[in-house]
């Protein structure tokens, strides 16, 4: 009976105790945000930059593609002749420049020259044949020669002389050559026609469609045969990278989502594998919650949104895909 008291205290202090630590189990708070999103994935329609008609399509729906691979072709054999005609053009016109800036030959310098001293030699024999008519009609007072041939001998020797100032000035053109003014526009000529060679080979190249980054295929839109114009997409591609899950964080629980806090998404197709990542983005403007994320009760509450980006080595997470994201306080990185 002595030992009854002592008992009693002792279950007292055992029950008091226990009451104690479910107080301060009760009380503690978990610091883990837990919220629901899903997936989203940036998307890219690719179209040609010109007109044709598609010949080849490589790729379909759901093959991994990467930056630089050729999609598909367009049918540019009329561009691609185009361009050999331009490319004759030029060579054409590189010969006629090289021509032109390498000047007259000897060969045409002395051949000019020559023609000069033809009609020198010319020249003179006329007007010895005219002093001689004009010698005679002065010996016989007129009546050996007449009229007639003195005037046809003044007019030969008039148009000798016209024919060596015509040689002469012929002989200097060929010893200077092309004027700069020629050379110049030669030049320009050559170079509308590199400049259109330049452009044939760009609408060329445009004929192939490359990813401009890593993705998947989503859908074709056209196929071969088809004809493809800049506002027709020919396929549509989702970025492998970035992902992220869009959620939304009600007023109350703001101050608990910080940028750069790591976080753990789950989805329902692997709910033990947790997916890293990290809030890259927290909206400044409140809005009222999405209704594919929302209850009945929450229909008119207004919240904001969060985007948590995700590293997806294994590409398992899809587009739209629900997914949860378990938020730690304090786990900012």
């Amino acid at each position: 009976m002595k030992k009854l008291p002592i008992i009693l205290v002792t279950l007292a202090t055992v029950a008091l105790a226990f009451w104690a630590g479910l107080q301060f189990s009760s009380g503690k708070k978990d610091d883990t945000l837990v919220l629901h999103g899903n997936v989203d994935i940036r998307q890219i329609s690719l179209a040609f930059d010109g007109n044709g008609r598609i010949a080849t399509l490589k790729v379909d729906e759901g093959e991994s593609v990467h930056q630089g691979d050729v999609l598909a072709v367009l049918d540019t054999r009329t561009l691609e002749l185009q361009a050999e005609q331009a490319q004759a053009k030029i060579e054409v016109q590189q010969q006629n420049l090289k021509l032109l800036r390498s000047g007259s030959r000897p060969q045409e310098i002395a051949q000019a020259r020559s023609r000069t001293a033809a009609a020198q030699a010319d020249a003179t024999r006329a007007a010895q044949d005219l002093a001689r008519l004009q010698g005679i009609a002065d010996t016989t007072k007129g009546r050996g020669v007449s009229t007639q041939d003195l005037d046809r001998a003044k007019s030969s020797v008039q148009v000798a002389r016209a024919t060596v100032a015509e040689r002469q000035e012929a002989q200097r053109l060929t010893e200077i050559g092309p004027r700069q003014e020629e050379l110049a526009g030669a030049e320009a000529q050559l170079k509308a026609s590199q400049a259109q060679l330049a452009l044939l080979q760009h609408q060329v190249d445009q004929g192939q469609l490359m990813a401009p980054a890593d993705a998947v295929v989503r859908s074709r839109l056209l196929e071969p045969g088809d004809m493809a114009t800049p506002q027709r997409p020919v396929l549509a591609l989702a970025l492998t990278q970035p992902k992220w899950v869009r959620v939304y964080v009600n007023e109350p629980d703001l101050g608990r989502v910080k940028p750069g806090m790591s976080a753990n998404v789950f989805t329902d197709a692997a709910p033990d594998r947790a997916i890293a990542g990290t809030v890259g983005y927290i909206s400044s403007v409140a809005e009222f919650t999405p209704k594919a994320v929302q209850t009945e009760e929450l229909r008119t509450s207004l919240v904001y949104e969060v985007r948590v980006l995700v590293k997806d080595p294994d590409n398992s997470l899809r587009l739209g895909q629900p997914a949860t994201v378990q938020l730690a306080a304090g786990a900012a990185q």
